[in-house]
């Protein structure tokens, strides 16, 4: 019989791995094309997106979560938010918007394989 503990123990493990490991993984992602436009030249440092890393790691920690709370719907509202969040701006520029669609989905696949290997070692020791 597993104590609580240990399972409140792999749910952070998993929140905190999806929250700051995703980062490095979603900037190698980004690194090809980072801070260009897709026909070629720099991006004007307004068209970069602020606040990337910190939404990214707030992204990743309520996706892992929500998987680890079993309910994947929560995921819909996420990427919701932040898509209306950034409406604005996706719209100023193609590079922007490229950089904005990659990172997000390499940002919610991280998260989402780390919720179902948290629930996996959940289920595991229960």
């Amino acid at each position: 019989m597993p104590t609580p503990l240990l399972v409140g123990l792999i749910a952070v493990v998993a929140l905190v791995v999806s929250g700051l490991a995703g980062s490095p993984l979603v900037r190698l992602l980004l690194a090809p094309n980072r801070h260009r436009r897709p026909g070629g030249g720099e991006l004007d440092p307004a068209e970069v997106l602020r606040g990337g890393r910190w939404i990214g790691i707030l992204e990743r920690v309520a996706t892992t979560g929500a998987i680890l709370v079993g309910y994947p719907a929560a995921i819909a509202v996420i990427v919701a938010i932040k898509g209306l969040g950034r409406f604005p701006e996706l719209r100023a520029g193609a590079g922007v918007s490229e950089r904005f669609i990659i990172g997000t989905l390499a940002s919610l696949l991280w998260a989402a394989a780390l919720g179902v290997a948290g629930s996996a070692a959940v289920s595991a020791v229960v």
